[in-house]
């Protein structure tokens, strides 16, 4: 079973557990149901919320652990002049 399957198997039992408790059709242990009622409507919220906290996290480690490449660097600029003296070899105006 590849990984967007299993994932997508839990996501569909999780909505499903969350949609019946939601409903008061699966009763919260140990909650109360007051409590309940007022708590499971801002659980998607939430999860929302620290998916994107989560995200960011991540986007902004991976901007601080950034490493340099300075060859890659140097091989662009070359494939960049060999373009560039190619087009010019056709007739092309570059610059």
């Amino acid at each position: 079973m590849a990984r967007v399957h299993r994932v997508a198997a839990v996501a569909s039992v999780l909505v499903a557990l969350y949609l019946l408790t939601l409903f008061s059709l699966v009763p919260v242990p140990f909650v109360d149901p007051s409590v309940s009622e007022q708590i499971l409507p801002i659980v998607p919220w939430w999860i929302l919320v620290s998916f994107g906290s989560y995200s960011l996290w991540c986007l902004g480690w991976g901007l601080f652990t950034f490493r340099d490449c300075p060859e890659a660097y140097c091989e662009l600029l070359k494939e960049i002049n060999d373009a560039k003296n190619d087009l010019r070899t056709r007739g092309v105006s570059v610059d």
